[in-house]
């Protein structure tokens, strides 16, 4: 039972993949304007960055673990 659960929160597709991190995108970028809201200027702007920042790095990784993992795949299926 408890792997049944457990396959639920496997990214498996890239359009999984993306659905994940369009969701960290939304949850970053809401985070980010309440940086601006609360430290106006540069500040603000600077921890927006990195919230949009943190997005692209996550994003950049799940894509290439979904790589690796068909490529593990593919290989343990040919040997």
């Amino acid at each position: 039972m408890l792997k049944k659960i457990g396959r639920l929160f496997v990214i498996k597709t890239r359009f999984e993949a993306c659905l994940i991190i369009y969701a960290l995108a939304v949850g970053a970028m809401a985070r980010g304007m309440a940086y601006i809201d609360h430290y106006p200027g540069v500040g603000g702007k600077l921890l927006l960055l990195a919230c949009t920042g943190s997005v692209f790095l996550a994003g950049g990784k799940i894509f290439d673990c979904l790589r690796y993992e068909k490529a593990a795949e593919a290989a343990k299926v040919a040997d």
